[in-house]
């Protein structure tokens, strides 16, 4: 044998004998066999996909299969290739998609349509394999830690405009256009003070520049104060330009010009077990939706969860409690406003349920008042207040009253139980909270740092909440293939699809069965017709 200074490949123009097979191209244990039995198992019509339940009829060239479009979308995904243009070249040159199409090369618009059209079916995708991961003992349906994260979205924060951004910018252009308007006047002013010259006849100058500046500046203005007209009107306070549901979302000084992701995540293997996408800076109010949602999706009595303290909310606490759902949410401290005054607060006076009155530090009774009050949030409150002649000679009066105050009066919410309840449950969870973080972080961090998925493609809630259930289905999809390793996870898909199998077969059983009789009542028949004379 010669020697050799490397290794040499084949010749490109070598001929093969027999054309090499597709089903060769990847292993048997290779993960896209996952993806190719997954989709196998979903009822595409079922969840939704267009052209899935469709039949061959007509002419002209028949659509792609939609099972073939979402086996791509979960393969790039999975492979952070979002992109329909990358996935479009992939599937060309990439032996593992070659393989999971069959050779297939669909164009970039077919690829990026299919996620557009295919939102809410491709949320339902999710739902189902959330189903899957609780058939197979995967979530422990007692405890969901739940938390939000922002996501930019595909509008800069340049095409966001607030009512204060556009009144500033209507403001300016109001100074642009006076000074406009006021050298287009000292320019007029000059041509008349030179000697010898028609105003009618003389030449413009930069008349006719300055003229046509002013007008795109008006027009400029217009716009930017119908935008302003339309704020207004529909009660908001953000516009944008680009996607009409992005937001600029503001936290801890940090700004993101997009939406703000809310999951919950179950304890047991950190699976996302419900999410919603909202364009809204604050948590508040996100608590109760998300908590009912996991509870749904694990099918549970009961459910424990988990929020930081931007989820405080005592209405979101009542809410939880009345559908079976245990809260455990940080107290916020508050702005200590009574305490920086050097005057008792609420925690100060202790409610005796028995007779419903407060006793307050220095051991008078607060009675209840008939009437009810409505307080800055909204809630109903019933007002306890102290007699004033024992106000006026209480020692304590200086650190309880105001200086124009004859008696002291509190508040107490109608559904105060509630939150007496949480605030003692709170008491003894520092462990459940120190868990919370490390729950529910977990998904967002693999995400946004493992997988690059700090922004979505697409604009609109309806195409974006698309877009995030495709990634949460690839998260789980994963991380369900790592935790039963490749040969049980397609076990486990085997199983579930055995229903269906025992179902088809027994049809074919029953088939066979009618046309064996068919054939035993038919066989004397044709044997008489036979013999029978002409």
């Amino acid at each position: 044998m010669a020697n050799r200074t490397f290794k040499t490949g084949e010749s490109r123009e070598q001929p093969s004998l027999l054309p090499a097979r597709i089903e060769d191209y990847v292993g048997p244990d290779n993960p896209v066999r996952a993806i190719e039995s997954f989709v196998h198992v979903l009822d595409l019509a079922k969840l939704g996909f267009r052209h899935a339940g469709r039949k061959a009829e007509g002419a002209g060239q028949p659509p792609y299969d939609p099972a073939d479009l979402l086996k791509l979308y979960l393969y790039g995904y999975i492979n952070q290739i979002r992109s329909s243009r990358r996935l479009e070249r992939e599937a060309c040159r990439n032996l593992e998609l070659i393989w999971l199409l069959k050779n297939l090369k669909p164009g970039y618009r077919t690829i990026g349509n299919f996620r557009k059209e295919n939102w809410a079916a491709l949320k339902a995708a999710n739902r189902s394999f959330v189903l899957l991961m609780r058939e197979l003992g995967l979530v422990g349906g007692s405890v969901v830690a739940i938390d939000g994260s922002f996501f930019h979205g595909n509008a800069s924060k340049a095409s966001i405009f607030t009512r204060k951004r556009l009144a500033d910018q209507i403001a300016k252009l109001d100074q642009e256009i006076e000074a406009y308007g006021k050298s287009l006047e000292d320019n007029d002013a000059a041509e008349a003070k030179k000697p010898g010259k028609d105003g009618a006849d003389g030449d413009d100058g930069d008349g006719g520049d300055i003229g046509e500046k002013v007008a795109a500046l008006m027009t400029k203005r217009s716009r930017a104060q119908a935008d302003l007209v339309r704020l207004e009107e529909n009660d908001q306070t953000q516009l944008s330009l680009t996607d009409p549901d992005a937001r600029l979302l503001v936290k801890s000084g940090q700004g993101v010009a997009g939406y703000n992701v809310q999951t919950a995540v179950d304890d047991k293997h950190k699976l996302i077990v419900a999410s919603e996408v909202v364009n809204d800076s604050s948590d508040v109010g996100q608590l109760h939706a998300l908590a009912v949602a996991a509870k749904e999706s694990l099918e549970v009595k009961a459910l424990q969860a988990l929020a930081d303290e931007g989820y405080y909310s005592s209405r979101e606490l009542k809410a939880c409690e009345d559908d079976g759902i245990t809260a455990y949410v940080p107290v916020p401290e508050g702005n200590a406003r009574l305490e920086k005054q050097g005057r008792f607060a609420l925690k100060d006076f202790n409610y005796d349920g028995a007779s419903d009155t407060y006793r307050c530090p220095a051991g008078h009774q607060l009675h209840p008042m008939k009437s009810r009050q409505k307080n800055t949030s909204g809630r109903i409150e019933i007002r306890y207040a102290a007699r004033g002649a024992t106000c006026k000679t209480c020692p304590l009066k200086v650190c309880c009253l105001a200086s124009n105050a004859t008696n002291r009066t509190i508040g107490r919410w109608e559904h105060e139980d509630v939150l007496e309840r949480h605030r003692a449950r709170m008491q003894g969870a520092g462990e459940l909270m120190r868990r919370r973080s490390g729950i529910v972080e977990h998904p967002f961090g693999t995400l946004k740092c493992r997988a690059g998925y700090r922004h979505f493609l697409v604009r609109g809630f309806d195409k974006v909440r698309g877009e995030w259930s495709l990634m949460a289905l690839c998260y789980n999809f994963t991380r369900v293939l790592n935790i039963l390793g490749f040969d049980a996870f397609l076990a486990a898909l085997a199983k579930t699809l055995a229903p269906c199998r025992s179902t088809l077969a027994a049809l074919l059983k029953g088939i066979q069965v009618a046309l064996g009789a068919f054939w035993a009542n038919i066989q004397p028949r044709l044997a008489i017709g036979r013999f029978a004379p002409a």
